[in-house]
């Protein structure tokens, strides 16, 4: 057996989420500002649909920081040898944890909403129409912002999970405005104060189908679920294209926002060095750690 020099392998796989932290940090001001005001005339004016989207704001700021902190903490902890794929699962970590926060909203925006329902109370529909318009603006602009810049780069904010967390919250916080909005225009105008309740409910089933596809993306990648069958299938064919090579064993996930990493066990009978195999799956930009066994095939004469 020959033992060949080491060569120091870096884990760090984060990409320069700067300019994601930046715009973050600018929507959580726009938010917390925007949350009291709502909070403030929800309470005031007694309109549900106003309040909770005051208090879902307030959720929202914290799970915003929640971003912030995963970004800093990714960036300062990149090169740390403790991990052992570097920290580019932090981003997923955070956008798993703002899952969570949006369904415990949804849910106590559910219960208080039926408490409403059940029990009417008066709003003051002029103020409350003003405040619910200013908070539909304040998200649309943060939307923006935390947005805008990525048409040029949908791939990274695709995979980008702690940024998509604190979009889907902004989005979540749009609709709730909107809802409120279209119920507290139908209650001035038709009388129907039951529909400011009803949008409670509506904001809150809606934001559990976008927290379930969240969580079911981000539990996946920590948990180390495999890549995509298309994926697994091209890897195996580039292989197995080469010489007498059979795949014994592949696995593959996602270490970071684009970077996957591999173990593959080969079964062959004219064994090449673990860099010829490397070689194979170069084209696959997103590989960044693969990790290559070779079993010998010995022949049964």
């Amino acid at each position: 057996m020959h033992l060949h020099s080491i060569e120091t392998h870096s884990h760090n796989f984060n990409i320069d989420h700067t300019e994601s932290e930046r715009n973050t940090k600018r929507v959580i001001l726009l938010t917390a500002i925007t949350m009291i005001v709502e909070i403030a005339a929800g309470t005031f004016y007694g309109s549900m649909a106003l309040l909770a989207d005051g208090w879902h704001m307030g959720t929202h700021v914290a799970a915003l920081s929640i971003s912030v902190f995963a970004y800093r903490y990714s960036r300062f902890h990149a090169n740390d040898a403790r991990y052992s794929f570097g920290t580019g699962k932090v981003n997923a970590l955070a956008g798993f944890a703002s899952g969570i926060v949006l369904v415990v909203v949804a849910l106590l925006m559910g219960i208080e909403s039926i408490h409403r329902l059940i029990s009417p109370q008066t709003i003051q529909f002029n103020q409350a129409i003003i405040v619910a318009i200013l908070g539909l603006f304040v998200n649309l602009l943060s939307l923006f912002i935390l947005g805008g810049h990525h048409s040029h780069d949908h791939e990274h904010h695709h995979h980008d999970h702690n940024l998509r967390a604190a979009s889907l919250h902004v989005l979540a916080d749009a609709l709730t405005s909107l809802l409120a909005i279209i119920a507290l225009f139908a209650g001035k105008a038709l009388g129907w104060v039951w529909l400011d309740p009803i949008m409670g409910i509506v904001g809150a089933i809606l934001i559990i189908r976008w927290s379930y596809g969240l969580l079911r993306d981000t539990s996946g990648i920590l948990l180390d679920r495999q890549v995509d069958k298309e994926t697994l299938s091209k890897v195996r064919k580039l292989i197995e294209a080469d010489a007498d090579n059979q795949v014994a064993d592949l696995h593959i996930w996602r270490i970071a926002p684009n970077h996957l990493a591999a173990i593959i066990s080969i079964v062959t009978h004219t064994p090449q060095s673990a860099a010829h195999y490397k070689n194979l799956v170069a084209d696959f930009d997103q590989l960044a750690h693969v990790t290559v066994e070779i079993s010998p095939c010995l022949n049964q004469n």
